[in-house]
């Protein structure tokens, strides 16, 4: 019996680095680490040992013979990685044997704790980011670290952009947060850098700043409309369903039988899974008591998901794809107004489990008509996927009451779907830093290897050092990245020594919050 991998993967590597067989892959050493949806875990190698179950912090790793139904596909998607559809099984390490790594030739110029005096840093923002910064700092040198964060509760993404009905993702917060209580650790929520203390007032009092302020805003649309009443972004929405106290509980109402979501990346799939899932489903978990109300009043029947491109483009992870055609209550429909939809999906098909447009082979086409009222057959609710579709304004007098779209079907081809909500889920953008420099086209800071451009002892990690890609795992490499530029230039003496102390930064945290 081996095991597989599921759609709760985070790639962090946590697995890899117990396999005792090296038959878990892409590893971080790898060219593809970073860029494959998940980690994969290859059948021919794997010894059924289930050290890799153990140490997954986000519980994805399942034995084969014990997955549900809905989960067998993933058997599948493990073993055509290691099949010629991803990377061959001789060079993934199924050859390789037991995980014993070769010597090389010795090296001295590695950066050690004894090189330096212990430092103390500062990290701004507690997501993964932050989080495994912190994490590399406690465990591999005696830095002191003081986490910053302006929301009441720590977490970033981890606790208010995972949907709820994600607890296994969830639950990577319970391994960053044994750091909080850690003894060379002090947590000041609450506190905002940039209002209630400067970025300088930060850095005179640490011998270094890692900002892991994540993308806090959205892409918008550019189109006409968009500030209509009823057009919000995508991430208002996924706040509001995860209590952010900086959405308000009536900021989303659900009194229109039909949704629009532009975008069909895997922020969009949660927002539409959120809206057509059985409200008694999400009762036992961590969704907001204000969003469980409005959604058991919802009159949402239909979500319609736009796509720019076809549905070989299509934004989504192949998992998060498969586990919304396994909603209890819902029909997935795509909409076959386009030639080249049809094409796209049953060529896809035809060529195998690694291209996620033939994850479409199976769902029903029809030319659906916008101006009829969504169906709900037997109670039901659907998702309609709309490839080779995209939004040219939004119409309404005094609110949203429809999305124009082009048709994808020739110049003069355009449509108007009706609906009394439109979600743009179009991408997540860094916002500027006060005292930081900014790259207003990225939406990131300007950085070498994580070192902030013109501002000494200044660091950056995740989506506001490399802009909003990646899932939870990217994080880790990004992080070594950073914690790795800090030590070389503690080492080189580069660090600007700091003018206060740890109890003068607390004195002043506190009466500045």
């Amino acid at each position: 019996m081996t095991f597989a991998i599921t759609q709760n993967c985070c790639t962090d590597a946590a697995c890899v680095a117990v396999c005792p067989v090296n038959c878990i892959h892409p590893t971080p050493g790898e060219r593809d680490f970073g860029t494959t949806e998940t980690l994969y875990i290859d059948p021919g190698a794997c010894i059924d040992c289930g050290a890799c179950a153990d140490a997954c912090p986000v519980d994805a790793v399942h034995p084969v013979a014990d997955l549900t139904p809905a989960q067998q596909p993933y058997a599948g998607i493990n073993a055509a990685y290691f099949e010629g559809t991803g990377q061959p099984a001789s060079e993934a390490g199924a050859d390789h044997g037991p995980n014993f790594h070769a010597w090389g030739a010795p090296s001295f110029d590695r950066v050690l704790p004894a090189d330096f005096a212990p430092l103390r840093v500062a990290i701004v923002g507690t997501g993964p980011a932050g989080m495994y910064a912190a994490e590399d700092l406690l465990l591999h040198t005696r830095s002191e670290v003081t986490l910053v964060d302006r929301l009441p509760a720590p977490g970033g993404l981890i606790r208010y952009g995972v949907a709820p009905d994600h607890p296994a993702t969830k639950r990577i917060g319970e391994t960053f947060a044994r750091f909080h209580t850690h003894p060379r650790v002090r947590l000041h929520l609450g506190l905002d850098v940039g209002t209630h203390i400067t970025a300088d007032e930060l850095a005179a009092h640490h011998d270094a700043v890692i900002y892991a302020v994540g993308a806090a805003s959205d892409r918008r649309l550019g189109i006409p409309g968009e500030d209509l009443p009823g057009s919000i972004a995508a991430t208002t929405f996924v706040a509001w369903y995860n209590a952010h106290p900086e959405v308000a509980p009536d900021a989303v109402d659900l009194s229109s039988d039909r949704v629009v979501v532009v975008g069909n990346g895997n922020v969009a799939l949660d927002v539409a899974r959120i809206l057509v899932s059985d409200p008694d489903s999400l009762a036992g978990t961590a969704i907001a008591g204000h969003a469980l109300e409005e959604l058991r009043r919802s009159k949402v029947r239909e979500v319609v998901l736009l796509g720019r491109r076809g549905p070989e483009h299509a934004a989504c992870t192949g998992t998060e794809l498969l586990a919304l055609k396994n909603l209890p209550g819902v029909d997935l429909v795509v909409d076959d107004h386009d030639a080249r939809i049809g094409t796209a999906i049953d060529a896809a098909g035809a060529a195998g489990a690694a291209h996620k447009a033939g994850l479409f082979q199976d769902v029903p086409r029809e030319a659906v008509d916008w101006s009829a009222p969504p169906r709900a057959a037997g109670g039901r609710r659907r998702i309609v996927f709309r490839f080779h579709s995209e939004p040219l304004a939004l119409h309404g007098d005094g609110h949203l009451r429809a999305v124009r779209v082009t048709s994808g079907a020739g110049e003069a081809g355009e449509q108007e779907i009706p609906a009394g909500l439109a979600l743009r889920a179009i991408g997540y953008r860094g916002v500027p830093q006060a005292g930081l420099p900014f790259d207003e086209e990225s939406g990131t800071v300007p950085h070498e290897g994580g070192r902030v451009t013109g501002r000494p002892g200044t660091y950056v990690v995740g989506w506001i050092k490399r802009g909003p890609s990646g899932g939870i795992g990217t994080n880790r490499r990004c992080a070594a990245e950073t914690v790795g530029t800090l030590l070389a230039d503690a080492v080189a003496g580069r660090l600007p020594a700091p003018t206060g102390g740890a109890r003068a930064f607390r004195r002043l945290a506190r009466r500045r919050r």
